[in-house]
């Protein structure tokens, strides 16, 4: 019996660390891991409190979610990022974390063999896997709105992984134009929009970009970076009416629904911004040290305007070369060209180090 659907899918970039994570595993002082976005920090208090009150959960939840939930994401949005007029009974549904949501949209919404997926050409790789998983083509582009040809999806990301580029309000607004223009759906991945460094994230559902209207629009927004909830798996998709239904339908049939105690924790957090500006400090810490360690060893700091990423590049490595001289101090990042092309000279160090380790690279870059 054989089965192939992986073979359809890029490799999973992840693997290919193994070898540079051993090697700085052989540090005197230990790996400083920077290579993977993943939360260090302490889940808050009140998300934990709100879990543990929400577990006995006997029963199945709802697809579409409690009401608590989805009024705590619609507030949200209103509160930090100026969206108004989303409907919270019919424009926002959570989901499983938003990497599920992002590798399965193509195939929940029936796109496959001969439709094509715009990509940002620095990206995620999740946005090129989910294409490939419904058969589609993926296209990787600089900007949307200058693709000449028949398009299903297209994807932004703002603040970018792994860059940290902010998108400007006028550049979304021109993709929000040339979508409706040519019939696209545009999926804006908005998980890092709570950290924007030195300039504040707009998100696509913005009247001052969308014009009031969520046709042809949906922003994806998660709490594992904001509220430090990765293992929990939980965030929202909001926009337009007739696509947030659909997929609230096809998602029924698969069973997939975020388990109650979950929701709880999420309405929790959503409800709640003083963590988040706490974690913005830690974050805003590490990023000072970093960038300058970095800075005064000889690498080169573009862009990381926003999220939770320096991208840095070195006049005498390319991006694996990077990659194998930091990991000769101890210390693991993620190659560039794990994000496409764009990124064949560069390196994504991330934020998500303790700080203890987070100083010990430091030392490091300074030796």
């Amino acid at each position: 019996m054989i089965f192939e659907t992986s073979r359809r899918l890029p490799d999973f970039p992840w693997d290919k660390l193994a070898p540079y994570k051993q090697k700085a595993a052989a540090h005197p002082d230990g790996i400083v891991d920077l290579s993977i976005g993943s939360p260090v920090d302490p889940v808050p208090d009140l998300i934990r409190t709100a879990l543990a009150e929400a577990a006995d959960a006997p029963a199945y939840p709802t697809t579409i979610g409690t009401s608590t939930v989805r009024q705590a994401a619609v507030d949200w949005m209103a509160r930090r990022l100026d969206v108004a007029g989303v409907d919270p009974q019919a424009g926002v549904l959570p989901v499983i974390g938003t990497k599920e949501l992002i590798m399965l949209l193509p195939t929940l919404l029936g796109i496959g063999a001969g439709d094509t997926v715009l990509i940002p050409d620095l990206a995620y790789p999740t946005y090129e896997a989910g294409a490939a998983l419904a058969r589609a083509t993926s296209v990787p582009v600089a900007d949307p709105a200058t693709y000449d040809g028949a398009v299903r999806v297209a994807y932004l990301n703002s603040p970018r992984n792994p860059s940290g580029e902010i998108t400007p309000a006028e550049d979304l607004r021109r993709a929000v134009e040339w979508a409706r223009a040519n019939d696209v759906l545009l999926v804006s991945d908005e998980c890092y929009t709570e950290f924007g460094w030195d300039a504040r994230p707009v998100s696509v559902l913005h009247p001052d970009v969308c014009g009031g209207s969520f046709d042809n629009l949906l922003a994806v927004h998660s709490l594992s970076k904001r509220s430090n909830l990765a293992g929990y798996r939980g965030g929202f998709v909001a926009g337009d009416e007739s696509v947030v239904a659909e997929l609230l339908a096809v998602r029924k049939h698969a069973g997939l629904m975020v388990p109650s105690p979950i929701q709880a924790a999420m309405a929790a957090g959503f409800a709640d911004d003083a963590h988040v500006e706490e974690q913005r400090v830690r974050y805003l810490r590490r990023r000072a040290v970093l960038r300058d360690a970095l800075t005064d060893a000889g690498w080169v700091i573009t862009l990381s305007n926003g999220g939770l990423y320096l991208w840095a590049a070195h006049p005498d490595h390319d991006s694996y070369g990077s990659v194998g001289a930091l990991a000769d101090r101890g210390i693991v990042v993620a190659p560039g060209a794990f994000y496409g092309t764009a990124g064949e000279r560069h390196v994504r160090v991330a934020l998500t180090g303790t700080d203890e380790r987070v100083d010990a690279a430091v030392k490091r870059l300074q030796e």
